[in-house]
């Protein structure tokens, strides 16, 4: 089955480095063959091995439409979709698109904000998720607000500074990995730098930015999702939505799943865990 996963900021392909074996070849790591994917890891525009953009316009629609055409054009009939972060956005507008090719989306973060009737009358678990939610808000978005109105001003320090660049995106391997004490105890130096060099490297510290200011006020606004859709929720992600609030948004849940470990970059941190949550939600469409 074909498998189109979409990264997001700050991360890149370098996330899913550690699943793709399993999926692709799930035999050789203990699995059964009929759980094997066909990957496509597109970098997101702006991002690693991608163009910069040279005009306005590129927001998670255009994305969503250019992943249509990419899929096309690889000769794929039929697949499905999976993403976190930016990668849930462009993965959920392409659920709204619903290209007849496109089957089923799983997200590791489900875009859902609970209505006032349900923020009055929360669950223990759902306080603890509000608490987050307000905590974010309250001292963890400042990279949010300049990216999504001063992209490149903050770029040019990025790309002229590997400290600056490496600080930057460190900061939310800090903030957003499940950890006790330090992203050290979930991935490895070389893992984050790795990735941090997919931003210094071609110089995308701006051009990645830039996706902040281009739709960051609509791109995680909550919308109806007819088509069917797999989530997991993460124990330490950003927006961790009870199976109640999130019954409202998605119309057609075929898996649910609440995990004991993990955060915000699933497939880097968890990547056994995120194999089977893919196999599980995707195995009944094969």
């Amino acid at each position: 089955m074909p498998l189109l996963m979409t990264h997001g900021w700050p991360g890149s392909v370098i996330e899913f480095n550690k699943v793709i074996g399993p999926l692709v070849d799930p035999v050789a790591h203990g699995g059964d063959a009929r759980d094997a994917f066909h990957l496509v890891l597109p970098s997101l525009p702006g991002y690693g091995f991608s163009e910069k953009p040279a005009s306005k316009g590129w927001n998670v629609s255009r994305i969503a439409r250019a992943w249509v055409t990419l899929m096309g054009r690889l000769g794929y009939e039929r697949y499905v979709a999976q993403g976190g972060d930016w990668g849930s956005a462009v993965t959920t507008e392409l659920a709204i698109q619903r290209p007849s090719e496109c089957l089923a989306i799983h997200l590791n973060l489900a875009i859902v904000h609970p209505t006032e009737e349900q923020r009055r009358d929360p669950t223990p678990a759902e306080s603890e998720a509000l608490k987050a939610m307000a905590d974010l808000q309250r001292d963890g978005t400042g990279y949010l607000a300049i990216q999504a109105t001063r992209p490149q001003t903050v770029g040019y320090g990025l790309v002229d500074s590997p400290a600056a660049q490496a600080a930057w995106i460190y900061d939310k391997y800090h903030a957003w990995i499940d950890h006790q004490n330090g992203p050290e105890d979930v991935l490895s130096l070389d893992d984050m730098l790795d990735n941090i060099m997919m931003y210094w490297l071609p110089a995308t510290g701006a051009s990645s930015a830039r996706l902040y200011w281009e739709c960051i006020a609509t791109a995680f606004e909550q919308r109806i999702v007819e088509m069917p859709v797999g989530i997991s929720v993460f124990p330490k992600e950003l927006l961790r939505p009870s199976r109640r609030w999130a019954d409202g948004i998605y119309k057609n849940v075929i898996h649910w799943n609440e995990l004991d470990r993990g955060g915000h970059f699933a497939a880097f941190e968890q990547p056994e865990l995120f194999v089977d949550e893919l196999r599980t939600c995707f195995r009944s469409l094969r």
